[in-house]
């Protein structure tokens, strides 16, 4: 992301500021646990919303409909209706979506690398 910092002595660079209001505004909304438990469990193929919503343990039809539509705003998602009775909706992960997930893999992964260290300084820090 470009900071203030960056900025400075620049001229005028919409394309820039624009790139960065962008970036924090897709992280805000994905920075969430609904969001990225999707994405999870996305990961593994293509889902109907039912199997999305028994996948996604504790998640509301409400909720899993608020963030299935931003994903899919933010190009992260595919939703194809066919066109059955009642009609059949399935959610896919697009190229961008696996990237993401790739990301939140790795934060995982360094979440298990640094579990002991992270415990560690909480109870540290608690006492």
């Amino acid at each position: 992301m470009v900071t203030k910092q960056l900025l400075k002595g620049l001229p005028e660079d919409a394309d820039l500021r624009r790139a960065d209001s962008l970036a924090r505004e897709i992280f805000s909304d994905v920075a969430n646990k609904w969001a990225l438990l999707i994405i999870e469990a996305l990961g593994e193929g293509t889902l109907r919303f039912s199997e999305l919503r028994d996948e996604v343990e504790g998640i509301s039809h409400k909720m899993l409909t608020q963030n299935l539509r931003m994903l899919e705003r933010n190009g992260l998602v595919d939703r194809k209706v066919h066109p059955t009775v009642p009609p059949r909706v399935e959610y896919t992960l697009t190229e961008a979506g696996r990237g993401l997930r790739a990301t939140v893999d790795a934060m995982c992964g360094w979440t298990h690398a640094y579990l002991g260290h992270i415990e560690d300084a909480r109870r540290h820090f608690d006492a």
